[in-house]
């Protein structure tokens, strides 16, 4: 047991416990049930909840929510349309944001799957400076999809 002040009391019965923390005008709170024997602790449960939860909304404050974009290319895309899709991934990718690649090969392009590798492979290297691939590109069905997530370079 552990008195308001936090000095241990030793193993007490639940009986005198109660009393003391009855005397203290407090609660007696069990902090770990499933220690031998199990520790309890006299305090203000109100207090101890709101203090909990403050804790609990400052860690979800700092959390970061990474959130998933995707750029689309195709399989014949222009080098400039390639810099200029680069660099929006390059600004989603400095926000934190991971960066889904997709390439839908539409048609006849399917014979053309090799080329849409070689599209992506450039692309991958085009952002390279800012990213890691965390899957590389696969060909699922029709498309090609590639997960490229930050670096994280601290």
């Amino acid at each position: 047991m552990i008195d308001a002040e936090g000095n241990q009391l030793g193993v007490v019965s639940i009986d005198v416990a109660m009393e003391k923390a009855n005397e203290a005008k407090m609660d007696l709170v069990n902090i770990a049930p499933n220690a031998k024997p199990p520790v309890c602790k006299i305090l203000d449960y109100g207090k101890y909840r709101y203090e909990l939860r403050r804790k609990e909304k400052e860690a979800r404050k700092k959390q970061r929510i990474v959130q998933v974009k995707e750029i689309r290319l195709g399989i014949f895309t222009e080098e400039h349309d390639l810099n200029v899709k680069a660099n929006n991934a390059a600004k989603f990718l400095k926000d934190g944001d991971k960066v889904k690649v997709s390439l839908r090969l539409r048609g006849r392009e399917m014979g053309y799957a090799a080329q849409g590798q070689k599209t992506m492979e450039h692309f991958a290297e085009m952002v390279s400076e800012f990213a890691t691939i965390e899957k590389k590109p696969q060909l699922e069905g029709r498309s090609l999809y590639m997960v490229l997530a930050p670096k994280n370079d601290k």
